[in-house]
C-alpha cells in the first residue's frame, strides 16, 4: 500500500532540502530559484512494528509495508498560471498525489534571496493557494 505526497511552495523555501532529508536521495540544492526543474520522486518505508507481529500470526505469503512516495516539484511563483517563472504545467506532476504538502519560508537569511524580495508567510501561502486554484480551474475547463 502506498500514499503519495506532492511537495509545493515558492522557489528557495526548502522543498528539496525537506525531500532530501525524508528520502535520503541526492538532489540538487542551491540558493537560486528553479534549481528543481524535473520532479524528484522518492519513496520511504513507513516503520510499523505491528506488521511483523501480525505476519507471525497470519503467515502471509508476502508482507507489503506501507510506502510514502514524495514528489518534489519546481517552485511556484505569483502569476505562474499566466506563464510567470516556469509556469504551472508541472503541477500536473502532483495531480495524482493523495496529499499536498506546502512548504512556506518563515525565516530570513542573507544567503538565500526570497523570490518576492521579503519574507511574508501569509502572502506566500495566498500565492500558492491561488496558483493551485488556477490550475484546478484550468483542469476543469
Amino acid at each position: 500500500m502506498s500514499f503519495s505526497v506532492g511537495i509545493v511552495g515558492l522557489p528557495n523555501v526548502g522543498k528539496s532540502t525537506l525531500f532530501k532529508a525524508l528520502t535520503k536521495q541526492k538532489v540538487d540544492i542551491a540558493d537560486y530559484p528553479f534549481t528543481t526543474i524535473h520532479p524528484n520522486v522518492g519513496q520511504v518505508l513507513v516503520p510499523d512494528e505491528r506488521l511483523e507481529k501480525i505476519a507471525k500470526v497470519v503467515k502471509p505469503e508476502k508482507i507489503t509495508p506501507t510506502i510514502i512516495e514524495f514528489v518534489d516539484i519546481a517552485g511556484l511563483v505569483k502569476g505562474a498560471h499566466k506563464g510567470e517563472g516556469l509556469g504551472n504545467q508541472f503541477l500536473a506532476q502532483i495531480r495524482n498525489c493523495d496529499a499536498i504538502l506546502e512548504i512556506t519560508r518563515a525565516f530570513d537569511s542573507p544567503n538565500i534571496e526570497h523570490v518576492a524580495g521579503a519574507i511574508d508567510p501569509k502572502r506566500d501561502i495566498g500565492t500558492i493557494k491561488l496558483e493551485l486554484l488556477m490550475k484546478d480551474l484550468e483542469t476543469i475547463e
